[in-house]
C-alpha cells in the first residue's frame, strides 16, 4: 500500500468576522442579524452567555463577569473583527467601558458595539433628540434605561413598558400584539421610539411601524446591526428594516 502526504493548501482570511455574544434564553437576536446580513459577504459567529432571572441591575452585572470566556471561546486563538454584546440593559447596568475591557482581554483587535452604544450612536446620527423609549422590563430596570438615555443628553417625552422580569418570557411577546401595542402610543412630541431589548420581536414590524406612526422607529436589534455593519464598512443601504439603513 502506498502512503502520500499530500501538503494542504490554507485560504487567507477575506470576509470579516463578526463575534455574537447572546443571551443563552434570547429567542430572537441570531434570527435577526441573520435575517439582514445574509448574502453579504459576513463570516458570522455565535456564543451563549448564561442569563441570570429576574433581569436586575445585580444579575446583569454578574452576567457580564463571563464575557471575556464567552468571547474567548469565539474561534479560539483566532481575531475577529467585532464582538457583539447582545444586551441593552446589561450593557447599561455593566457599563460599556467594563464590557470592552473583558472583550478586549480576550480579542485585543476587535472593534465592541453593544446595543445601548449603538443606539446612542444612531440617535444622534438621525439628530434624534427627543424620544419615546418602550421596555419589556420591570420599573425598576425600565427606569434605570430611561436614567441612562437621559444621561446621554436625551428628552423623554414619553414611556411605556410591559413589567417582564424574565429574559426567556420577553422572547415568547406576540409579535402582531407587540406592533398593535406600539401602534397605538402617543408620542407626546418625540421625534423618533427606541425599543429596548434584543429578545423583542421589532425588527420585523419596524417599516410598517414607521409609516403608521410617521416617526423614526429604532429597536436594539437594528441598531446593533448597523452599528456592527458601519464597523466592518459593510453598511450600504439595506431595504425593510427601518429608515436607519439608509444612513451610512
Amino acid at each position: 500500500m502506498n502512503s502520500t502526504k499530500i501538503e494542504p493548501k490554507y485560504i487567507s482570511k477575506s470576509n470579516p468576522r463578526v463575534g455574537l455574544i447572546a443571551l443563552a434564553s434570547d429567542f430572537m437576536i441570531e434570527r435577526d442579524f441573520i435575517n439582514v446580513i445574509k448574502d453579504r459577504d459576513i463570516d458570522f459567529f455565535v456564543n451563549r452567555i448564561e442569563c441570570y432571572n429576574p433581569l436586575t441591575k445585580e444579575n446583569l452585572i454578574r452576567m457580564a463577569n463571563k464575557v471575556t470566556e464567552v468571547t474567548k471561546d469565539i474561534l479560539p486563538d483566532q481575531d475577529l473583527d467585532c464582538v457583539v454584546y447582545g444586551c441593552t440593559s446589561g450593557t447599561i447596568a455593566a457599563g460599556y467601558e467594563s464590557i470592552e475591557q473583558k472583550v478586549k482581554a480576550a480579542k485585543p483587535m476587535a472593534d465592541l458595539t453593544t446595543p445601548s452604544s449603538a443606539a446612542i450612536k444612531a440617535l444622534k446620527r438621525l439628530k434624534i433628540k427627543k424620544l419615546f423609549i418602550f421596555t419589556p422590563y420591570s420599573k425598576t430596570l425600565n427606569d434605570e434605561v430611561l436614567e441612562y438615555f437621559k444621561s446621554e443628553g436625551f428628552e423623554i417625552t414619553a414611556n411605556s413598558y410591559f413589567d417582564i422580569e424574565a429574559d426567556y418570557d420577553i422572547g415568547k411577546v406576540d409579535e402582531d400584539y407587540l406592533y398593535e401595542v406600539l401602534s397605538q402610543i402617543d408620542l407626546n412630541g418625540a421625534e423618533g421610539l427606541f425599543v429596548s431589548c434584543t429578545a423583542l420581536p421589532v425588527l420585523p414590524i419596524i417599516d410598517k411601524l414607521e409609516k403608521k406612526l410617521n416617526t423614526t422607529v429604532l429597536s436594539s436589534n437594528q441598531a446593533l446591526i448597523w452599528d456592527t455593519l458601519v464597523k466592518i464598512n459593510r453598511n450600504n443601504s439595506i431595504n425593510g428594516f427601518g429608515k436607519l439603513f439608509n444612513e451610512n
